[in-house]
């Protein structure tokens, strides 16, 4: 019964609201196709002044990758990781979050497809991939959309929170499944 209403709901809300903002943009006579082509102009433009940072963070995380740099790191760690509760296979996930969320469940997908998906392993992945947020992708990409130079806070906040969904996921993955 529960599960019947919230797919009923997750089906149809999205195209409520768009009927919402079209039967209120209507309502106030507003030229809806036409500050919709302008927000689409907009977005055109912001997307075009974000690549060149899209592409400098899609070749870091692809460098990281493909070196085995990542790999290396937790194969050094071994010892360390084995005392958090981290299994290496998972270590390519701390490293990327605060990148790109596409590459973290890239790496998510690969988890599951070597492991069982009731594994530690692969619920501490897919917790780990839904804690945190891509900081440096947010702080890369809206930043220098607007041209904000100094973020020197807002990177040590946002790395600081990355650390803490981190040390939650791997703190309630252990609590429930370990």
């Amino acid at each position: 019964m529960i599960n019947s209403l919230l797919e009923t709901i997750s089906l149809w809300i999205i195209p409520a609201i768009i009927l919402l903002i079209l039967f209120i943009g209507l309502l106030k006579k507003l030229p809806i196709y036409e500050l919709f082509i302008d927000g689409a102009k907009d977005g055109a433009k912001i997307g075009i002044n974000i690549f060149p940072y899209l592409l400098a963070i899609i070749t870091a995380i692809t460098m990281l990758r493909e070196s085995g740099a990542i790999e290396a790191l937790g194969t050094t760690c071994q010892n360390f990781l084995n005392l958090i509760h981290l299994p290496a296979d998972v270590l390519p996930i701390i490293i990327t979050r605060s990148l790109s969320g596409s590459a973290v469940l890239g790496i998510l997908s690969d988890i599951a497809a070597n492991h069982d998906i009731n594994s530690y392993t692969t619920r501490l992945a897919s917790i780990m991939a839904g804690s945190s947020e891509t900081t440096l992708y947010v702080i890369t990409v809206y930043f220098g959309a607007i041209g904000i130079k100094k973020y020197r806070y807002a990177l040590i906040t946002g790395l600081l929170a990355d650390l803490a969904g981190i040390v939650a996921a791997i703190t309630v993955t252990y609590w429930f499944f370990g």
